[in-house]
């Protein structure tokens, strides 16, 4: 049997991994496909990528800690813990930097939704950011499952 570590890392890496499929490619375009009100759509959604990014933020903590406990400094010339880091910055960036950045266009454009506001530009080209590096943290997702042998 597995030792507990090494399936709470696992469980970790798949925890991670499919809720950012699942929030990002699922949940969020149901939710924009279902409901009519867009701006609760998005506020829903927000919610949701704040949450997961809580859940990246502990599973790759757990994943790293693990990795340097089990390996030493060898886990540093494993592939699995480059990606956890990159992950791990990525999901920084994105609830740290871009989020924010985000929240406050749609604060400047109250009452009015943000895409029918002076800072709907702003705002797409913040948006198309964040849906890049969403999409990079969820490739990179896959690789880590691919990788996840210890």
């Amino acid at each position: 049997m597995k030792r507990l570590p090494d399936l709470l890392s696992a469980w970790a890496v798949s925890l991670w991994v499919g809720g950012l499929w699942a929030v990002g490619y699922l949940a969020a375009p149901t939710l924009f496909y279902s409901l009519t009100d867009r701006m609760l759509a998005g506020m829903l959604a927000g919610k949701l990528f704040g949450h997961i990014a809580w859940v990246g933020l502990v599973c790759g903590g757990w994943l790293l800690m693990h990795r340097l406990s089990r390996f030493g400094v060898l886990a540093l010339k494993q592939g699995f813990f480059w990606i956890v880091v990159l992950m791990l910055l990525l999901t920084v960036a994105q609830h740290f930097g871009i989020q924010p950045i985000l929240q406050q266009l749609k604060d400047q454009a109250m009452p009015k939704d943000v895409m029918e506001s002076l800072f709907r530009d702003r705002f797409a080209t913040w948006h198309g950011i964040s849906s890049v590096v969403y999409l990079i943290e969820s490739l990179l997702g896959l690789a880590l499952v691919s990788k996840q042998r210890l």
